[in-house]
This record gives C-alpha cells, sequence and structure tokens, in this order.
C-alpha cells in the first residue's frame, strides 16, 4: 500500500513542480516581480533582497523544474525529497502569512496561468506538503527509472535547456502569454463588465451609544433605525464581485484622462517603459529611429509610464525622443510588457503585435493615414458660446450711429434694454463668468487647444484670458500652447507683449497701441515702446506675422499714421505732459 502511495506520490508532486516551474520560468521577470512584492516592507521587510530578485527567481525556476525531473528519475532521492520538503515548508509559511494577514493577493505559485487567491494558494500547499511527506517517509520506496549512469547527463541536459529557454524569454518576451494584455486582447472590451455580472457586497457594522452601552448594527448598507448616539461604522467586503481582467489601465496626463481617445484610434504605437529610471540604456538608444519611422509612416506614438514629468523631460532630452509621455499605472505596465522599454502597437484598442526592445526591426510598420484628433464636442460647443459671449457688448461698442447699434445687438442677440445700459459694465460681469468657466477648463484639460477642440475654438480661451486680468498667471500656459502649435503664436506674441505694457516694460513684437489724451480733441495715438526695434519686423516674421510694425501702425490707426518709436522714457513725459 505504502509503495503504491509513493509511486502516486512522486508523480503527483514531480509533475507539480515540473509545471510551476515551467509557467514561471516561461516568464522569470512576472515571478521576480511578485518576489519584491514578498520582499516589500509592508510583507516579509526585506527589501535588501529586491536587487537579486530576478536571481533569484530564475535559481528558483529552474530549481523547481530541476527537482521535479530528478524525483521522476528517482536520482539523488535524499538530496531531492529534503529539498522538496524545505521548498514547501517555507512557500506554507509563505502562503499562510500571506493569507493571513492579507498581504499578497496572489502567490505567483503558477504565475498567470492559474492564478490564485491566497488561502488557495495556502490549501494546494498543505496538499502539497502531506504527499511530500508520503515521499520522506517513503522515500526506500524511489528507485531510478533509468539507468544512473544516464541520470546526471539527463539533469545537466535540462539545466541547460532551463538556462537558454530563461535567457531567450528574457531576452525577447515570454513565450506563451497568459496574461489580461495578450496578443488579440481588445483593452476596452477587457474593462467593461458585463451585464448582469455580480456585483461587490459589503457588510457594514454600526456602532451606537445605546442608554450607555455600546451596541453594533450589522446592515448591507442601509442606515439602521436605532434609538442612540451614532458612534461610527466599520465595512467589511463578503463579496468583492465580478473584477473585469483589466482594471487597472488608463492614459492620463496633465490631469485629463486619454484612454478612450487612444484606444478608439487605429494605428497607435505604446512605448511602454514603467520606470524610465531602470529603463535600459541600450533598449533607449533604439528607441529614437524606429519611433520616428513609426510618426513618419502615419503612426500616432505615445509613450507611457508611471515616472515623473522631471524624469520624463530629462529622458526626452538625453536620447533626443520626440514623442510625448503620458501616465500609466506602473503595476499596469509591467503587466502589458516584460519589458523595459518595449513597443506594443494597437488598432482600434485591440493589441495587434508586443514586442521587446531587442526586437524592434520586426515591428510592421506598414504606411497608414494619420490620424484626425478626437474633438471633445462638448467643450467645443461650450467654448463657442464663451466666445460669441466674450463679443457681445464689446462689438455693440463699435456702434457709430444708433441704426448701426441696433442691427448689431440682433446680431448679437442683445435686447433693447441691453443695448441701451452701461455696455461696458454689462461686458464686464460677463468677462468674469468667462474667465471663472476658463480657469476650470484648465483645471481638468489644460489649455483647451485645436487637438482637443479643434478651431477656431481653441482661440476661446485665449481671448477670455487677454480681456482679464490673470494674464500673468495663465501666461506659461498660454505659451506653452502656442509652442505646441495647440494656438497660433501671434496671439502668444500679443499677450506677452500686452503683459509687458502693463508692467511698464518693453514688448517684443510691436502688437500693443496707446492713446494719451484720449479724451480730447488732440489725442496722442503711439505703439508702445519696442525692445530691440530694428529686429522687430524679424520677430513678427518669425511668430507669423504678415505685417512689418509699421504696416500694423497704420491698421492700427489709419493710413494717415506714421509710426515712430518710443523709448519708456519719451512715454513717460508724454504721459506727464497728456496730465
Amino acid at each position: 500500500m505504502m509503495k503504491i502511495l509513493v509511486g502516486f506520490s512522486r508523480i503527483f508532486v514531480a509533475a507539480l513542480f515540473l509545471f510551476s516551474g515551467f509557467i514561471k520560468l516561461n516568464d522569470p521577470l512576472g515571478f521576480s516581480y511578485k518576489l519584491q512584492e514578498y520582499f516589500s516592507e509592508g510583507v516579509l521587510n526585506m527589501e535588501f533582497l529586491i536587487p537579486f530578485a530576478l536571481l533569484m527567481a530564475v535559481f528558483l525556476c529552474v530549481f523547481e523544474i530541476i527537482v521535479g525531473i530528478t524525483l521522476l528519475l528517482g536520482y539523488l532521492p535524499k538530496f531531492t525529497i529534503w529539498s522538496l520538503l524545505g521548498m514547501i515548508v517555507f512557500f506554507t509559511f509563505l502562503t499562510f502569512y500571506s493569507a493571513y494577514f492579507n498581504k499578497v493577493t496572489d502567490c505567483g505559485c503558477f504565475g498567470d496561468a492559474l492564478p490564485l487567491t491566497p488561502w488557495e494558494s495556502f490549501t494546494k500547499d498543505v496538499i502539497l506538503l502531506v504527499f511530500i511527506l508520503i515521499l520522506f517517509f517513503g522515500r526506500k520506496y524511489i528507485t531510478p527509472i533509468l539507468p544512473e549512469t544516464s541520470h546526471k547527463w539527463i539533469v545537466f541536459v535540462s539545466f541547460s535547456i532551463c538556462l537558454a529557454f530563461a535567457y531567450q524569454v528574457l531576452m525577447h518576451l515570454p513565450t506563451f502569454d497568459f496574461r489580461a494584455y495578450k496578443i488579440g486582447t481588445n483593452i476596452e472590451e477587457g474593462m467593461s463588465v458585463p451585464e448582469g455580472a455580480p456585483e461587490a457586497e459589503f457588510k457594514y457594522f454600526w456602532k451606537f451609544d445605546v442608554d450607555g452601552k455600546e451596541e453594533i448594527v450589522t446592515t448591507s448598507g442601509e442606515y439602521p433605525q436605532v434609538d442612540g448616539k451614532y458612534i461610527g461604522v466599520e465595512t467589511e467586503m463578503i463579496n468583492e464581485g465580478y473584477i473585469p481582467p483589466i482594471h487597472d489601465f488608463a492614459i492620463e496626463k496633465g490631469g485629463r484622462d486619454y484612454t478612450s481617445e487612444f484606444l478608439n484610434k487605429e494605428n497607435v504605437v505604446l512605448i511602454v517603459m514603467y520606470n524610465l529610471s531602470k529603463s535600459e540604456g541600450e533598449g533607449m538608444n533604439t528607441l529614437k529611429g524606429i519611433t520616428d519611422k513609426a510618426m513618419s509612416q502615419g503612426y500616432d506614438v505615445i509613450g507611457l509610464t508611471a515616472s515623473s514629468p522631471q524624469e520624463v523631460s530629462q529622458k526626452k532630452e538625453q536620447y533626443n525622443l520626440s514623442f510625448d509621455f503620458y501616465s500609466t499605472d506602473e503595476t499596469a505596465l509591467k503587466t502589458i510588457l516584460r519589458s523595459n522599454p518595449g513597443i506594443v502597437k494597437l488598432n482600434k484598442g485591440t493589441i495587434t503585435e508586443k514586442l521587446h526592445w531587442n526586437d524592434v526591426d520586426k515591428l510592421i510598420l506598414d504606411k497608414v493615414e494619420p490620424s484626425k484628433p478626437l474633438i471633445n464636442e462638448q467643450l467645443k460647443s461650450q467654448l463657442d458660446s464663451v466666445a460669441k459671449l466674450d463679443q457681445k457688448f464689446r462689438k455693440l461698442m463699435q456702434a457709430q450711429t444708433i441704426e448701426e447699434r441696433d442691427s448689431i445687438a440682433k446680431l448679437v442677440g442683445a435686447t433693447e434694454k441691453e443695448a441701451t445700459t452701461d455696455l461696458w459694465l454689462q461686458q464686464s460681469a460677463i468677462d468674469s463668468s468667462n474667465t471663472v468657466f476658463i480657469e476650470q477648463v484648465f483645471k481638468k484639460y489644460g489649455y483647451p487647444g485645436k487637438s482637443l477642440v479643434g478651431e477656431p475654438a481653441n482661440k476661446t480661451a485665449w481671448f477670455v484670458i487677454q480681456h482679464s486680468n490673470k494674464i500673468n498667471e495663465y501666461l506659461p500656459l498660454i505659451k506653452k500652447a502656442g509652442e505646441d502649435d495647440e494656438i497660433p503664436f501671434r496671439l502668444v506674441a500679443m499677450m506677452e507683449d500686452r503683459h509687458l505694457m502693463s508692467i511698464g516694460k518693453e514688448q517684443v513684437y510691436g502688437t500693443q497701441g496707446m492713446t494719451l489724451n484720449h479724451n480730447t480733441n488732440a489725442p496722442i495715438k503711439i505703439i508702445w515702446p519696442i525692445k530691440d526695434v530694428e529686429n522687430v519686423n524679424q520677430r513678427r516674421e518669425n511668430a507669423g506675422y504678415d505685417t512689418t510694425v509699421e504696416e500694423y501702425a497704420k491698421r492700427l490707426y489709419g493710413d494717415t499714421f506714421e509710426y515712430k518709436a518710443y523709448t519708456l522714457e519719451e512715454v513717460e513725459k508724454l504721459k506727464e505732459k497728456a496730465n
């Protein structure tokens, strides 16, 4: 009977160790992430081992396979049994610790091929421990199945194959992909919850002080009717419900979520780098050529990282990278691709290719039509309304006659009362309201440029800030929008000039004028002093203006106006004279 038990246990334990070892050896990097989780401060507090996690992962995977083979062969039975017993005792302790203290939600025993909960892992290890104890006490029945002279060669060849396989998957990608982001997966579908899927269930423990005694009332969420003073409430999850295979993927930048936008585009290349400080330098050097080629072929190329904007800026400059970076959860990026950096190609959210940086030359880059930016129609509509309000009473102020005023009033939707009341007061109230709205837009989206709202809605925020007292606060944001071609740079130039004039400094592009003595019959009209006036027309051309400062001055003040370059000191004297 014991011989039969030992024989069955021998096959069962060997098969399980071979399966477990091979699955993890197929993805040693993934197993090393799990070891890092165990070594972290919140679990075993052995952070000094984290740098050696990958080396340990490969060793443990190979060792599992080798002891599985030696157990089947009956080679070195004493060493094999003691090794199995030592490993299973350690793993049983580890899984119990994880389960009891809820430290690690998945032990990683079978990689991503067969995820187990902590208690399932512990149960599996207890069962294995029983079978290994049977082998331990019945080890005299473990006899060789082949001539002993062949054992060492079989073990040596197996060991060599394991190392070669580990090297292959580390230098490329796992041969078998069991993760939620395997080729052919549609990410958006992977994030969806099917209709009728079980929802998470909780128990609520409500604490009340009833006549000086603490009472706890348990409900499913509803507030209990208790004659007592409420103290507090605690919750306990009793059923976590359905969790989609993909639940932590998002593409964000500047507080805005771009996930849907990129998952709906046809030709997207993702450069995945979960941590830029840990990205392999040789891999980073390969990115410039392949990403430039992808963009020239019409693909949208973006980088996904969990690193800080400072690190992103430093790496972009160091490696001369021309694509933009977006933020994504580090764990999600590690799960998507076992390469840092690595490449993922998407077609409307479906993964069509995944490549290690060593294999970038295999990336298929057919010539495609560049995608058009997806416009936020709701925000565009709101900005269009704001643009009309921004000009509502300004247009009325330009009316020279009553007839012209009435005609403009109809165009801008102003009532007779509005058209005959203090126009500037009414416009000031609108400007204040518009500014508050635009500031909220800035917080949510950054500058709403042409890639977000199209043209001409991309100019609305500029007009609102130009007409506000917030130019100093938002000029850096406006400048960035101009540099990114989200708005015409000539608008940035105009705002910068207005800001410089408001603080009494020389303007740069010559876009701002001033009228002195404007309440008299002899007003003095000037172009505000310009820094390096000799080269202003070249700066104007570079900024996108099609007129010289002299031509612009005539357009501003009439064909008879002759431009004169004033200094700040001369303007001050004119102001004193005007007063």
